[in-house]
């Protein structure tokens, strides 16, 4: 079954980063690029700063108790010709700033292969501060420190591109992407799979022609969720080799760094996994199994909102004409 509003509850309150953290967020990178931009020698070569990742996305989740949730930004710098044979002074210029500025001088800071990093007070936040330059090609490029190399990237690229698959899907890609992470921070699962190549493959999977076909394919959260992952765990298990995983932003840029053959198979085997037990917890036509089974899913914390919990069982399977019964899915491949 459905459970949509069992769903709605269970990412509005557990899955999703508050609006208090997600504007924390934007006001202390607005504090950090404010004091680098004032900086005498590194504020004539900034040109701008631009969210990325799971925060411009809309896939940050919050984090687990006691660990720090991320922020990242592009800080674009103008190039400097100088600096050709050592990349890696785009990174110390942003670094020494924040070294003798209070109060990130007194806070754990650091250098790391493509960003400047700064983590708060009780691992509540860390943000990456990433350099990049836009040369004469017309392209970004961000810095590999550890090889001393440009790499090429498309940051407004990569969000569009999210923004049209979500909108393919019916908006339910990003609470997917999301729902997704919460299985592997908080219950420990795929372990190692970075998040940039969980949503590009996740987000691969979201094609306008399945809606041709089904037009019901991405119709609610639960749907969407079943059908996504069951389409990912099919094209995993087609290719039991690692793949190589692209930027869908077109910079051609390849992901491979990002994981090893040990940790592709780890994650392959985990979702072919989850697509079968969220195939039974979707297609449980009993009420109360269906709950344990999506509970066995996601914790305890998967539970109807507080204002339904008096309304009666069945008010809280969702919307629509099949909402109180059973949401029957039928999809091949492995079950696992």
């Amino acid at each position: 079954m459905k459970h949509v509003d069992y769903f709605k509850n269970f990412l509005e309150n557990t899955v999703n980063l508050s609006k208090f953290r997600l504007d924390l967020l934007s006001q202390r990178v607005d504090t950090i690029y404010g004091l680098l931009k004032e900086d005498e020698h590194l504020g004539p070569l900034i040109k701008k700063k631009i969210p990325q990742g799971s925060w411009p996305q809309k896939t940050i989740i919050s984090p687990q108790n006691g660990k720090a949730f991320d922020g990242d930004f592009m800080l674009q710098m103008a190039e400097q010709v100088d600096w050709a044979l050592d990349l890696k002074k785009y990174g110390d210029a942003v670094y020494n700033v924040l070294h003798k500025k209070s109060p990130y001088k007194d806070m754990p800071h650091g250098r790391k292969c493509r960003c400047v990093y700064v983590n708060y007070a009780n691992n509540a936040m860390h943000v990456d501060i990433v350099p990049f330059v836009i040369r004469a090609d017309g392209f970004q490029w961000i810095i590999n420190r550890d090889d001393n190399t440009w790499e090429r990237t498309n940051t407004d690229g990569f969000t569009d591109w999210m923004k049209t698959k979500d909108k393919i899907a019916g908006s339910h890609l990003r609470e997917v992407i999301r729902i997704m992470k919460f299985l592997r921070d908080h219950k420990n699962s795929f372990t190692g799979t970075k998040s940039i190549l969980l949503t590009t493959l996740l987000g691969e999977q979201v094609e306008g022609w399945r809606k041709i076909l089904d037009a019901g394919y991405y119709a609610d959260l639960p749907t969407a969720l079943v059908h996504i992952v069951s389409d990912l765990d099919k094209w995993l298990q087609a290719n039991p080799t690692k793949p190589v995983i692209m930027d869908p932003s077109g910079s051609g840029t390849s992901f491979d760094h990002r994981w090893t053959q040990e940790t592709y198979a780890y994650f392959r085997d985990r979702i072919n996994a989850h697509a079968a037990e969220m195939k039974a917890a979707y297609n449980e036509t009993d009420f109360d199994k269906s709950v344990k089974k999506w509970q066995e899913l996601f914790g305890e914390d998967f539970k109807a909102p507080e204002s339904s919990k008096s309304s009666g069982k069945y008010s809280t399977v969702g919307t629509g004409a099949g909402a109180a019964g059973a949401a029957t899915v039928n999809l091949s491949g492995r079950a696992g």
